[in-house]
């Protein structure tokens, strides 16, 4: 060690401990553990804990700023009087803010630390423990400590996530003792009427010439029975019998797997609309990757600079660029909108075609059962999950996590989060589960509308198409906003008026819904010759093409108003939603050629009944692997491709699994209830 540690004072420490009410142990420790390291050879623990701080590496310029140290061997740290403890020191050095890593004692709190740090108890002399970034690499070396932050060596667990976490395990509980339970009772079952059917069979075969039939064995929601109503039964058929139609069992049939997955992974083409299944994947894989890369690139890369020179520039990059791959999400709000369109106008033909006030509100209940089983349950599991798991050094981003749905979970369940800044949002990609059921509920009325009056409907519509376009445009002016989503959380305007708010986002939804009514209307096909499918098909690849390109060459953030990027954030949405709009058209008449196979191919089937769950699921994969690296993650081609697919591998089992265990159990309980 440097021997300018000789010049510590322990008398200094103990003046500081005095004044800003440090307790006498905790410097006691800190003042054992500094004076340890001026010595020649120091102790083993001292070495460690100096090694375990957080040192400046290479490549400063190109982002690897945070200097995490090594939690592991911090917190593998005993001596006879203390433990080492892993604290986190955020400092901001203009124009860059990072953290260092620092082990201290054990018996020091978060305030206390925070206190020794604010004091400069790690400089001495001309050695510095968290030494600035050297002024070759910044101009600015001067240090501002605005928050310090100890991490715990092992989980704590409060009510509410013990609550959360009870919750989820009863929610799972329940379909696997159900499927137990159905398993048994089709197992009996089995072997009562074995007998039956053997002597069935055998006077099938003398009394076959007359006529006479044998029962046969059917099989209703998962139960094996057979017809036996012209013999009696015995005692014990019968009771089996009542257990296996009785209302309890047969809630119990649809909780249970035998009944959830029935289908599940059905791969036959659906009767319409099949493209949908193929965009619905494609989108969501899209999400996927730019999740992968995004919630990377906020707080993991160390190489971050470079990655934003490389990314934002480059049309290869198109699956990680924030613009380009979240316009995946309008693409779901496009569905979103043609199928409650379809799906309404659909019961009010089953209805006599009256809609009525009782029909409305089964339309909005159906979708309330349809989103909330498997949203809250994600809730409680981010709340519960997070709460217990290993820390890492980069948690911070899960700690909010957590912290957020702790105050906020009612947000969730009202369905309102979108409403919140994306910053204290519990579980932020939730927020489109809240807007797609804000526009869901529009669907009456505009099905009203058109009902009423066509020309009331072009106009209304008309309207709502230019204000959604004009407030995007104007807050986008006068905030100058960039017209991406930002891969920093600077712009935080960016999300507390635009991102996710629903007079800036509606215009894709209502596309959906002016598509789901025409294509359940129609009478006749819109497209009769070959040249007006060319014409449409070139139309809408430019718009997508442009749309895409627009946003590298106005990545900027603008200085000022700018014109054209208030006039991109307006449209693109919507010309995005038109564009798609068309590709399902064209598919549905017969004229998507190539792309009507791909997007129709069996694989998307089952894919797509599990991408709901694989939606809520995915980020708590990619929050967690982040969260729990010692280090920071380095940004390459090859490994984030490895990353994205080790995410969407267990994204489809979970998905899977959450689909069978949650989604589809209750969905179904509730139905059969009602």
């Amino acid at each position: 060690m440097s021997p300018a540690w000789t010049a510590f004072s322990p008398y200094l420490l103990f003046s500081i401990a005095q004044a800003f009410n440090v307790s006498q142990k905790c410097m006691q420790d800190t003042t054992t553990f500094l004076l340890e390291l001026s010595n020649g050879r120091p102790a083993k623990y001292a070495a460690m804990m100096y090694d375990a701080f957080g040192k400046l590496g290479s490549d400063v310029q190109g982002g690897n700023v945070n200097r995490p140290g090594s939690l592991r061997e911090c917190q593998s740290v005993h001596t006879p009087d203390f433990s080492g403890r892993y604290c986190q020191v955020f400092l901001k050095q203009e124009p860059v803010q990072y953290f260092v890593g620092i082990c201290v004692p054990d018996s020091c709190a978060e305030d206390e630390v925070h206190k020794l740090v604010i004091c400069d108890v790690f400089h001495q002399g001309s050695v510095s423990l968290i030494p600035p970034v050297p002024p070759v690499l910044l101009t600015d070396s001067t240090l501002g400590i605005f928050m310090t932050e100890c991490l715990t060596r092992s989980p704590t667990l409060d009510g509410s996530a013990a609550i959360c976490l009870s919750v989820c395990c009863v929610l799972v509980a329940a379909p696997l003792a159900a499927t137990v339970y159905v398993a048994l009772i089709n197992w009996r079952r089995q072997k009562e009427v074995s007998p039956a059917s053997e002597i069935n069979s055998s006077l099938t075969i003398g009394h076959n010439q007359y006529g006479t039939l044998a029962s046969p064995l059917t099989s209703t929601d998962g139960i094996v029975t057979q017809d036996t109503s012209p013999a009696k039964e015995s005692q014990p058929d019968q009771e089996i019998r009542k257990k296996s139609t009785g209302c309890l069992f047969s809630c119990l049939c649809t909780l249970s797997l035998q009944g959830s997955g029935s289908g599940l992974l059905n791969s036959g083409s659906s009767n319409s609309y099949s493209s949908l299944n193929g965009i619905r994947i494609l989108s969501l894989l899209w999400i996927i990757s730019g999740h992968n890369v995004q919630l990377s690139a906020w707080n993991n890369l160390d190489n971050g600079k470079r990655w934003k020179e490389t990314v934002e520039r480059n049309p290869l990059y198109i699956f990680a660029f924030s613009g380009p791959v979240y316009l995946a999400v309008d693409t779901f709000l496009l569905l979103g909108g043609l199928l409650s369109a379809k799906s309404l106008l659909g019961s009010i033909q089953r209805s006599d075609n009256r809609l009525s006030p009782g029909l409305l509100a089964h339309f909005l209940f159906k979708r309330f059962k349809r989103v909330q089983p498997l949203h809250l349950f994600i809730v409680c599991l981010a709340i519960g999950l997070f709460s217990v798991v290993q820390k890492g050094a980069f948690w911070f981003i899960s700690d909010d996590e957590v912290l957020n749905c702790k105050r906020y979970w009612w947000s969730n369940l009202l369905l309102v989060n979108n409403l919140f800044t994306i910053t204290d949002i519990c579980a932020p990609w939730t927020w489109y589960l809240s807007i797609d059921f804000q526009f869901y509920a529009t669907t009456p009325v505009l099905i009203f509308l058109y009902r009423l009056n066509k020309s009331v409907l072009v106009l209304v519509t008309a309207v709502l198409l230019v204000g959604s376009s004009a407030f995007s445009a104007m807050i986008t002016a006068s905030l100058h906003l960039p017209v991406h989503q930002p891969t920093t959380l600077v712009y935080k305007s960016y999300f507390q008026y635009y991102y996710n708010k629903p007079y800036t986002r509606y215009g894709p939804y209502l596309v959906g819904i002016l598509a789901g009514i025409y294509m359940t209307t129609k009478d006749g096909q819109l497209l009769k010759h070959q040249w007006q499918a060319a014409v449409g098909w070139i139309c809408s690849l430019s718009v997508m093409f442009v749309v895409v390109t627009l946003a590298y060459t106005l990545m900027d953030v603008p200085p000022r108003s700018s014109l054209p990027h208030a006039v991109y954030q307006g449209l693109h949405r919507t010309l995005w939603a038109l564009a798609v709009a068309w590709i399902i058209l064209a598919c549905e008449e017969g004229y998507g050629g190539f792309v009507d196979k791909i997007l129709s191919l069996n694989i998307w089937v089952p894919l797509s009944n599990i991408s709901f769950a694989c939606y809520l699921v995915h980020p708590i994969l990619i929050i967690l692997y982040n969260g729990q690296q010692e280090t920071p993650i380095h940004y390459t081609n090859l490994n984030f491709f490895y990353l994205f697919m080790g995410h969407v591998v267990l994204t489809l089992m979970l998905g899977f699994a959450l689909t069978l265990l949650i989604e589809k159990p209750y969905l179904f309980l509730k139905a059969n209830k009602g």
